[in-house]
């Protein structure tokens, strides 16, 4: 009998799933900043300044950064803002390098040329220069001369308009800035385990860059391309995108997953449907000489008033060859709540679902320089959050009493990662956006990654809108090493866009 069978048998008897080792890494809370604003964006990416020991958290709500004193790390203070408001509609991103603060700023409307905001390390603002459309997050290459934006170019809600994805390479020397777009691809020759979207739309018009990794050495961007389940690969020194690799998809006829909100809670089990990782965070990291990239396979559908990819299983028709039981996979505590891309999954356009294709993977992966899967977390995080979380597996973000409310859709939903080292080893930090939490991976050999803890700051008993929830939605996830950290320890900066609140964790190694 297989894993995954064992564990759905063990789920619908009510028996304990099999227990995981216990926690090798432990993050421990030292402080927390509350906003006291629910639901609205109010903590999301953040990032440290080591000099003047402060954290910049990225406020949707208030459409600034806020600047955090993070000298007791038992204690964050509000210490002032950044305010880029002149320059835009909102700051969506945020990134730090030697006292020098980009901020990545929307037009309104977002299909316009958005812009990127610098800032000492004072608050003194210190030039802007126009980027690309949507530029959704912004980071600097380690040696700090160069900034990119990742530009995401989401359409209007008519479709109307539909800008171009980008990444925008800003030389910090000068503020001079190139593009590296995605003009020299075609949606007719697309790599093995990628996807195109709207079908009027072009190569470029169609990816939607998300998130920016960039290699150890300064010279390669890796940029998930999510709604395309795919990576580019840029040339920073020349601006130039060199490669588009697919990512493919999870075996969930293998890998056990739960597909429905409706079955009575946890029930992991194996069924004929296809996970598209589609990434949103990655970051890279050096291991024997080589890169490596970690993603979070969040997923993601797109839902426009034009146009709409996403529908229930029970509410399309299965081809009969391809599902001869189709009744049965359509039963609401089987697979019908389960959403899935109808674009994608009726492979010949003749209206009828061949393959079952749903957003995210539920998982945390790892990748070589290639576009290689080198590790994945498969089934890993659905069994924790089982084992630990009991009746509030698989919960929403925004109100308690939800357990397995997000099965249906994409589960846990990792979408934020970061990584670092302590001591000889390196760990990834992945958080989970609905029932919360930050998952910890040792990933020193990356093929042989392996589970190192989870903690999870939330009172399932507290009311969400009240404030008494605790953390909800880890959003952005910063990494402080030792030697730059302001007590001297390694420490881990989480900002929660539910919950609007930011808190700071030591990181502890057994």
């Amino acid at each position: 009998m297989s894993t995954a069978r064992a564990l759905a048998i063990m789920a619908a008897l009510c028996l304990p799933a099999p227990a995981f080792a216990a926690d090798a890494v432990q993050l421990n809370l030292l402080g927390t900043y509350k906003t006291g604003i629910f639901d609205e964006g109010a903590a999301e990416i953040v990032a440290y300044e080591p000099a003047g020991k402060r954290l910049y958290v990225v406020n949707a709500d208030a459409k600034v950064v806020d600047i955090l004193d993070l000298a007791n790390p038992a204690g964050p203070v509000k210490a002032g803002v950044l305010n880029a408001k002149a320059h835009g509609k909102k700051a969506n991103s945020v990134a730090v390098h030697g006292g020098l603060i980009a901020v990545a700023v929307a037009a309104d409307p977002d299909q316009e040329p958005g812009k990127v905001v610098f800032f000492t390390s004072e608050g003194k603002e210190a030039g802007a220069v126009e980027v690309g459309a949507g530029p959704d997050m912004v980071t600097f290459t380690p040696d700090g001369a160069y900034v990119l934006v990742a530009n995401e170019g989401e359409p209007s809600d008519d479709y109307k308009t539909d800008p171009e994805g980008s990444v925008s390479i800003i030389k910090v020397a000068d503020k001079s800035v190139r593009t590296a777009g995605f003009g020299a691809f075609s949606r007719d020759k697309l790599p093995d385990g990628m996807r195109m979207g709207h079908p009027s739309a072009s190569f470029a018009q169609d990816v939607e860059p998300e998130y920016i990794a960039v290699s150890p050495d300064s010279r390669t961007a890796y940029v998930t391309l999510q709604e395309n389940n795919a990576i580019a690969i840029v040339d920073i020194a020349s601006a130039k995108v060199t490669k588009v690799f697919g990512l493919g998809y999870q075996d969930h006829s293998k890998i056990a997953f739960d597909p429905s909100n409706k079955d009575g809670g946890a029930r992991l089990g194996t069924w004929p449907v296809w996970g598209m990782y589609m990434p949103d965070s990655i970051a890279a990291y050096e291991a024997g000489g080589k890169t490596y990239l970690v993603t979070a396979n969040e997923g993601d559908s797109r839902e426009y008033e034009a146009f709409e990819d996403e529908a229930r299983i029970k509410d399309v028709a299965l081809d009969p060859a391809a599902f001869p039981n189709a009744e049965e996979l359509q039963a609401k505590s089987n697979l019908g709540r389960l959403k899935i891309s109808p674009l994608s999954s009726d492979a010949d356009g003749d209206g009828k679902i061949e393959k079952l294709m749903a957003f995210g993977s539920r998982s945390f992966s790892i990748w070589d320089e290639a576009g290689n899967q080198v590790f994945d977390s498969r089934s890993d995080f659905e069994k924790i959050t089982a084992e630990r979380l009991g009746v509030n597996f698989n919960s929403t973000n925004d109100e308690n009493d939800s357990g397995d409310n997000r099965s249906d859709d994409k589960g846990p939903e990792p979408e934020g990662v970061t990584v670092g080292k302590v001591g000889a080893k390196t760990y990834a930090f992945i958080g989970l956006e609905r029932a919360g939490g930050i998952m910890v991976y040792d990933v020193t050999v990356p093929a042989a990654a392996r589970f190192a803890g989870y903690v999870n700051n939330r009172d399932f008993a507290g009311d969400p809108k009240a404030g008494t929830a605790g953390d909800l939605a880890p959003e952005g996830l910063a990494f402080i090493s030792a030697d730059v950290s302001p007590n001297g320890k390694p420490l881990l900066a989480v900002g929660n866009e539910v919950s609007g609140t930011t808190s700071i964790y030591e990181v502890m190694v057994k």
